[in-house]
């Protein structure tokens, strides 16, 4: 089997193999009726516990091992014939890519037991460089990982057939990029040539490296991080003289940020200001329209005073001017009203003396009268 054909296999998330049965399981995963029983019935009871070391199962069996062909791991196999995976590899500074790499091994059939081999740093700092994680805590990491069921510690580099038969392992699963190292090309040409290899993908943007390349670019922020959490300068191989800078920087940067908060305060409080501001003039806007309209609707041209003046004055005009007789009425002949003369006038005519009168109101003025 080629590797192309690895890769149209089916990625089942379900997986059988953590179905263990609770009668008659003995303390390490064997039966009581089966005392040659095979590792390969062994795996955690629950998640709740890490997963086992391979050299700590203690289980053997002397029945030859017979790999299961990739049409039987697609199918399914009985559960107590799980398909025996193998993923390897570092895993320092354990992360999300590693979590989906096993994540993806541990899907490839319906019923898996994934098996994970750590290098240790021996091997790992000659072939590959130093890490930031030992080799404990490495293989402590891979074993709280839930897709894991079995952890080799010390794995080997390159795959010989003698850990592959020691292990029963019937497939390896790794990225489908070459793996140069330790003189080769790819480690895994072997595994590709006799059928065995399952590819899997990697998670884009991340990577240990990535994370050692955050670290280092970010470095003066973590030292100065770890020196306010009280971890000495010793311990962080930082000098005297960098260490006063990096107090000083933290300082700096504290009233940096004091004048920050002050200034975003600043900001707030204009911005209520302002939002204030603009609400009373939109209402004073409102009660002056409102002024104004009702102003001319009082005094303007056409206002309710000028109607009311105008209604006032017909009133006063019809107080004042007598009724006209009516048409049909008979004519009389009315002397003409006499004229008023102011006295002393030039135009006024002279006014002819007034006969005088006695008390009894008789005429007195002509003296020829008996």
């Amino acid at each position: 089997m080629m590797p192309n054909e690895m890769e149209t296999m089916p990625i089942i998330s379900k997986s059988n193999s953590r179905k263990r049965r609770k009668d008659g399981i003995g303390p390490n995963g064997t039966t009581d009726d089966d005392d040659d029983a095979s590792p390969l019935k062994i795996a955690r009871p629950t998640l709740s516990q890490p997963a086992p070391f391979a050299d700590e199962n203690g289980v053997k069996s002397s029945k030859p091992y017979e790999r299961v062909t990739l049409e039987e791991a697609k199918i399914g196999t009985p559960l107590d014939r799980p398909v025996r995976v193998y993923a390897d590899g570092i895993f320092d500074l354990f992360h999300s890519g590693h979590a989906r790499a096993l994540m993806q091994a541990k899907s490839l059939f319906p019923n898996t037991h994934l098996i994970v081999g750590v290098c240790n740093d021996d091997l790992t700092h000659q072939f590959k460089g130093f890490t930031v994680m030992n080799e404990a805590e490495r293989y402590d990491a891979v074993r709280h990982c839930r897709y894991v069921d079995e952890v080799v510690r010390n794995a080997p580099w390159s795959l010989s057939a003698e850990f592959l038969e020691m292990h029963r392992i019937d497939f390896v699963a790794h990225d489908d990029i070459p793996y140069s190292s330790a003189g080769s090309d790819d480690v895994y040409k072997h595994i590709k040539d006799a059928g065995m290899f399952a590819p899997t993908q990697r998670t884009e943007g991340i990577s240990t490296s990535d994370i050692i390349t955050r670290i280092v670019r970010d470095y003066d922020v973590y030292v100065r991080r770890n020196l306010q959490r009280g971890y000495t300068a010793k311990e962080l191989n930082v000098s005297f003289i960098n260490e006063k800078k990096y107090n000083l920087q933290e300082r700096v940067d504290k009233v940096k940020q004091k004048v920050k908060d002050v200034e975003e305060k600043s900001k707030e409080f204009v911005q209520k200001v302002e939002e204030k501001s603009i609400d009373l003039i939109q209402k004073w806007e409102e009660k002056s329209r409102e002024f104004i309209g009702n102003f001319l609707e009082m005094f303007g041209p056409e206002g309710a005073l000028k109607h009311m003046l105008k209604e006032g004055k017909g009133r006063m005009l019809q107080a004042i001017t007598p009724k006209q007789s009516p048409s049909n009425s008979p004519a009389r002949d009315r002397s003409p009203s006499p004229t008023f003369r102011w006295p002393f006038s030039k135009t006024s005519p002279p006014c002819s003396p007034k006969p005088e009168s006695d008390a009894a109101g008789y005429d007195i003025s002509d003296d020829d009268s008996e």
